[in-house]
């Protein structure tokens, strides 16, 4: 029983991530269950074993986003040298996120399902902020980040940078700049603030490759 619980969630999850990709170059109004299930190739009935509805498919969407949000976050802080690789490396998987959300979507989710849309967006809001504590605690262990920050004040301003550039595009089109050059200066800025002379001068030695991952990253 298990076994086929577990071989059902794999499926279920294959299936969200097509279905993801759907959400973002369709939109979410424009798929009905008929729609999503002739491009997932199988019957209305099938998805409804999986989902109840339209909602509730959101809904699953959502916690498998979230699951996947954790996991990754976990990973980038187990594999990068220190707090500065880690922020750098978080930091990119937000903006590249949200660089993918198209406005249309989120005034969608905001419109039909508000209260959904509020609850996974708070938990995700919370996922990003839980994570940059401990990176500051993290940076401030290693010597990289200084002792005297306030952590709440700190996280709470790098993220309003986050969700405000994205979600107000006319902060690029007053500042004549792009997205992504908006995103190199705001998270420099972010590090020179919070570093002690230490990070700063392991920021500068590693500025030029952390710039051309971002490159890279978007090409």
């Amino acid at each position: 029983m298990d076994n086929e619980l577990e071989n059902q969630e794999q499926k279920l999850e294959q299936m969200l991530e097509q279905i993801k990709e759907m959400f973002f170059e369709f939109g979410i109004k424009n798929l009905n269950m008929d729609d999503i299930s002739h491009k997932l190739g199988i019957s209305k009935k099938t998805l409804y074993r999986f989902v109840k509805s339209k909602e509730d498919l959101l809904t699953r969407l959502f916690e498998y986003d979230q699951k996947k949000w954790v996991e990754s976050m976990n990973l980038l802080g187990s594999q990068s040298d220190n707090a500065i690789e880690t922020l750098f490396k978080v930091s990119l998987m937000v903006y590249e996120e949200m660089k993918r959300f198209n406005p249309m979507i989120l005034f969608e989710l905001r419109k039909y399902y508000e209260s959904l849309y509020n609850e996974f967006h708070n938990q995700r809001l919370a996922i990003i902020s839980r994570s940059m504590t401990l990176n500051l605690k993290r940076g401030i262990m290693e010597g990289f980040y200084r002792q005297d920050l306030n952590n709440e004040t700190a996280v709470a301003i790098y993220m309003n940078y986050l969700v405000e550039v994205h979600t107000n595009a006319e902060v690029c089109k007053i500042a004549n700049v792009t997205f992504d050059e908006l995103f190199r200066v705001m998270f420099e800025n972010h590090i020179r603030a919070i570093s002690t002379p230490e990070g700063v001068d392991y920021f500068e030695k590693r500025k030029k490759e952390i710039i051309e991952s971002l490159n890279n990253n978007n090409n």
